[in-house]
């Protein structure tokens, strides 16, 4: 029991030090492809262009959440 837990914890321990200087952005197609969609395509893409900046220099961004309606 006890080997069980010290090899589930170095293993949470090497997957937390291996993907935790990782931050996943969003590319230039794939912001140009959001924004394809909207009304006013040059802001939102600067928006996004901001946003995505700012999570590579590890600044927090925020995230607008919308409620999920039934």
């Amino acid at each position: 029991m006890k080997l069980a837990i010290n090899f589930s914890l170095i293993i949470f321990l090497f997957g937390l030090i291996t993907f935790a200087d990782k931050s996943f952005s969003l590319s230039n197609y794939k912001i140009e492809k959001i924004c394809k969609k909207t009304k006013k395509k040059l802001m939102c893409i600067k928006n996004l262009k901001e946003k995505k900046s700012n999570l590579e220099k590890g600044n927090l961004i925020e995230i607008p959440v919308i409620p999920y309606k039934k």
